[in-house]
């Protein structure tokens, strides 16, 4: 049985957020929770409300138990690019790409043994 959640059009670049996802990947909800709010990156705020998010699914969705969980997958996808241009010298102008990320969190339970 799993659970997920997922944050999309979340305006951080998916490179970014993958360096804090690998951190978390494969831990339990408290180390997971406990490592997120220690790591100084822009994506840390985020991926916690998508974990405290998939939590809540497990619990309030599928009747899971808390303590048991663990985060079985976790990945951040491209999501569109918004494209903006910016003045250079000389009358030209370059292109500024922002890009935006889909992230999906997946929990599940421990098997006992």
């Amino acid at each position: 049985m799993e659970a997920k959640a997922v944050a999309r059009y979340v305006r951080i670049a998916p490179r970014k957020v993958r360096i804090v996802m690998d951190l978390v990947r494969g831990k339990s909800i408290p180390d997971a929770l406990a490592v997120l709010r220690f790591t100084p990156k822009a994506a840390s705020p985020i991926i916690e409300k998508v974990l405290k998010s998939a939590v809540a699914n497990a619990e309030h969705n599928y009747e899971m138990d808390i303590n048991s969980l663990y985060i079985s997958q976790a990945f951040a996808d491209q999501g569109p690019t918004i494209k903006r241009f910016r003045p250079r010298a000389q009358g030209r102008a370059t292109r500024i790409n922002k890009k935006t990320s889909h992230i999906t969190i997946v929990v599940a339970e421990k098997k006992e043994g």
